[in-house]
C-alpha cells in the first residue's frame, strides 16, 4: 500500500514509518522538523528511513502544501500523527496546538475527501480522559471535561473525524496513546529527561513526590497497535492503546536506577497544572477490534531505553 504518514520524524511516526517500510509499504512521510525540542534528534531518526521513503518537510497546517502532496501520490491510507504534543507546553503556547492540531487536523480530513482517501488512522491521546475518577479510563467513558488544551485539541480530532466518518462514509480509528515511552523517544518526556540527569549526576524533578501512577506502555506495543489498525480500518472506533498494568512514578525511578546503575537525585515538586495523579488503560475493546495487548514489562523496556540512550549519546 501506499500510505502517508504525518510527522513521520516524531517518536512514534518514526517507529511507525520504519515498521511499514519493514513490511514491504510504500511510505511518504511529511513532518515539518519543528523546534518544539532539539531537531537533530529529527534528522537523525529520518536518516535511517530517508533512502525509503519520500518526504516533504511541511507543516499540516498549510493547506496548499498539503493538497500538492495529495495530487501528487495516491494514498491507500493516511496515519495521522503529526500534532504538537505536550500538555504542559499547551499552558504556554496555546496557539500552537489549536493550529497544528486542529487545523492541521482538518486539512487532513478535507484533503482525504478531495482525493477520495477513504481510510484514517489517527492518534489521540489519554489525555482526553481528564479528571476522570472513574479508572480503569474505558473508551466509553464521557471526556467532556479536558483539564488542558491539548487533551481539547484532541478530543476535537475525534470529533472532527467522526463527522468525516458520518458525511463521507470515512473509516476512522482514532488511538489513545498512553504514556508512549522507548527508544528514540522524546526529549520532553520523563524516561529521556530523568536518564540523562542521573547519568550526569544532576537532580530530577519528581511531581507529587512521585505518587502518580502511568499506564506506560513501550514503543514497539504501540506500532504494533497502529499496523493492526491500518489493516483493520472500518467503520469509526476509538481505542485506548495503553498498558493495563500501571507503574508508579517511584517505581519507574528505581527501574531507571537499576539499568543506569546510578542513584537519583531527587527533587521533590506539587502536582503540575495540567498533570493528573493516574492514568489506567481499559483495553477490554482494542482487544475485540484489534487482537491487540501489549507485551513489553516496564523493567524490559527501561532497559532498553537507556542502552539506546548511552548508545546514541556515546556513553
Amino acid at each position: 500500500m501506499n500510505i502517508l504518514v504525518t510527522g513521520g520524524a516524531g517518536f512514534i511516526g518514526f517507529h511507525v514509518t520504519k515498521a511499514l517500510l519493514e513490511r514491504g509499504d510504500k511510505v511518504v512521510v511529511i513532518d515539518d522538523l519543528n523546534s518544539y525540542y532539539n531537531p537533530q534528534l529529527k534528522r537523525d531518526r529520518l536518516a535511517l528511513v530517508k533512502d525509503k521513503i519520500t518526504f516533504y518537510q511541511t507543516q499540516v497546517s498549510e493547506y496548499g502544501a498539503l493538497k500538492k502532496i495529495f495530487a501528487q501520490h495516491h494514498f491507500d491510507k493516511v496515519c495521522h500523527l503529526a500534532a504538537q504534543a505536550g500538555v504542559r507546553y499547551s499552558i504556554e503556547n496555546p496557539f500552537a496546538y489549536n493550529t497544528a492540531n486542529v487545523l492541521g487536523t482538518l486539512n487532513i480530513l478535507e484533503l482525504m475527501r478531495e482525493f477520495k482517501v477513504r481510510d484514517l488512522v489517527f492518534a489521540s491521546s489519554s489525555s482526553v480522559y481528564g479528571g476522570n475518577e472513574k479508572s480503569p479510563f474505558s473508551v466509553e467513558d464521557p471526556v467532556d471535561k479536558p483539564i488542558s488544551l491539548y487533551a481539547a485539541t484532541k478530543k476535537s480530532n475525534e470529533l472532527y473525524a467522526y463527522v468525516y466518518h458520518h458525511l463521507y462514509g470515512f473509516n476512522c480509528f482514532g488511538l489513545r496513546f498512553f504514556t508512549v515511552y522507548g527508544p528514540w523517544g522524546r526529549p520532553d518526556m520523563a524516561l529521556f529527561k530523568f536518564t540523562k540527569s542521573i547519568l550526569e549526576g544532576k537532580p530530577i524533578d519528581v511531581y507529587n513526590h512521585g505518587k502518580m501512577k502511568r499506564s506506560f506502555t513501550y514503543i514497539a506495543d504501540i506500532v504494533e497497535g497502529v499496523l493492526l489498525s491500518l489493516s483493520k480500518v472500518k467503520g469509526y472506533e476509538i481505542l485506548n492503546l495503553g498498558n493495563p498494568r500501571t507503574v508508579e512514578l517511584s517505581y519507574f525511578i528505581q527501574c531507571i536506577e537499576k539499568a543506569t546503575g546510578k542513584k537519583a537525585i531527587q527533587h521533590n515538586l506539587p502536582l503540575q497544572p495540567g498533570d493528573v495523579l493516574a492514568t489506567v488503560a481499559d483495553i477490554e475493546k482494542t482487544k475485540q477490534v484489534l487482537g491487540w495487548s501489549p507485551q513489553i514489562s516496564i523493567e524490559q523496556g527501561v532497559q532498553e531505553f537507556v542502552e539506546w540512550y548511552q548508545k546514541y549519546h556515546d556513553y
